[in-house]
């Protein structure tokens, strides 16, 4: 069975961050291990408030992970929210060690969680000044929100040609999110050294939060069951409409990322998809 280490949030009430990611993982039957940067009742944007996971303790399940062996046996990491500066350099030598002990060629995704827009910035600086600094060098994709793409690539972005030329500067081939389209649209832009594609789905009037990292998830699990990147942003653009869809439809709260389970892995949603 595949291998997935997630380090991020878990947000015990929400299907949001790591925790979120592992049933997105799950449905594809990919093992995940998820290590918690923070931990929280639900939604913070609800006013929750949890507790930070201290470097010290941090550091010591990644290294009980490590003694286990299972860094040699990581098909995927995923890194997502960090609290601290130490924790943003403890993943760093934790990505440099997998891929040194990994027989598998891991790929490791950075999904540079930082803000969005109208907020702006929601970590602390020294945290997204870390992300940009530390792990995005050792990342094999990036998947910012569009906010996030701007601040990375300091520079303003107003339409799908911007963002390409802003992934371009990155280093690592990217897959925005939350990325521009028509009017009525929200997409996805797979942005690759030699080409970028968007794909496009009708903007609903209420989303839950959440998306972002299913279509993370969703797409690091394209990859390692040897989709093409194209095809497995294909596929991950697909399932965050669907999941959206049948939120709306079944009138949920949150992300029904368990109940929808096959239909994550093949999603039926319509897509406008376009060359860029």
């Amino acid at each position: 069975m595949p291998l997935a280490l997630i380090l991020s949030s878990f947000v015990a009430a929400s299907r949001i961050g790591g925790a979120a990611q592992q049933f997105v993982l799950a449905a594809h039957k990919i093992d995940p291990v998820l290590v918690p940067t923070v931990m929280i009742g639900r939604n913070p944007a609800k006013g929750s408030q949890g507790q930070v996971t201290p470097a010290d303790l941090f550091a010591r399940m990644l290294a009980d992970i490590e003694a286990d062996a299972l860094f040699g046996m990581v098909d995927l990491v995923i890194t997502g929210h960090f609290s601290s500066a130490e924790q943003v350099e403890i993943a760093a030598g934790v990505l440099t060690r997998i891929k040194t002990a990994s027989e598998r060629a891991p790929v490791v995704i950075v999904d540079p969680i930082l803000g969005d827009a109208p907020k702006g910035l929601y970590v602390r600086p020294e945290v997204a000044e870390g992300v940009a600094r530390q792990l995005v060098p050792l990342a094999d994709w990036i998947t910012p929100n569009l906010w996030e793409l701007g601040h990375l690539a300091r520079r303003e972005i107003g339409d799908a040609a911007s963002a390409v030329a802003a992934a371009r500067t990155l280093g690592p081939p990217v897959l925005i999110t939350s990325a521009p389209a028509l009017a009525d649209e929200i997409g996805v832009i797979c942005v690759e050294p030699d080409a970028a594609t968007l794909f496009a789905h009708a903007r609903l009037p209420r989303a839950p939060n959440g998306t972002g990292d299913l279509v993370t998830a969703s797409f690091g699990a394209g990859l390692i069951e040897g989709m093409t990147p194209l095809a497995a942003a294909e596929r991950a653009a697909r399932a965050a409409s669907e999941a959206v869809l049948a939120c709306q439809a079944w009138n949920a709260p949150e992300l029904p990322i368990v109940a929808l389970g096959e239909r994550l892995v093949r999603p039926t949603a319509a897509l406008r998809i376009e060359r860029l």
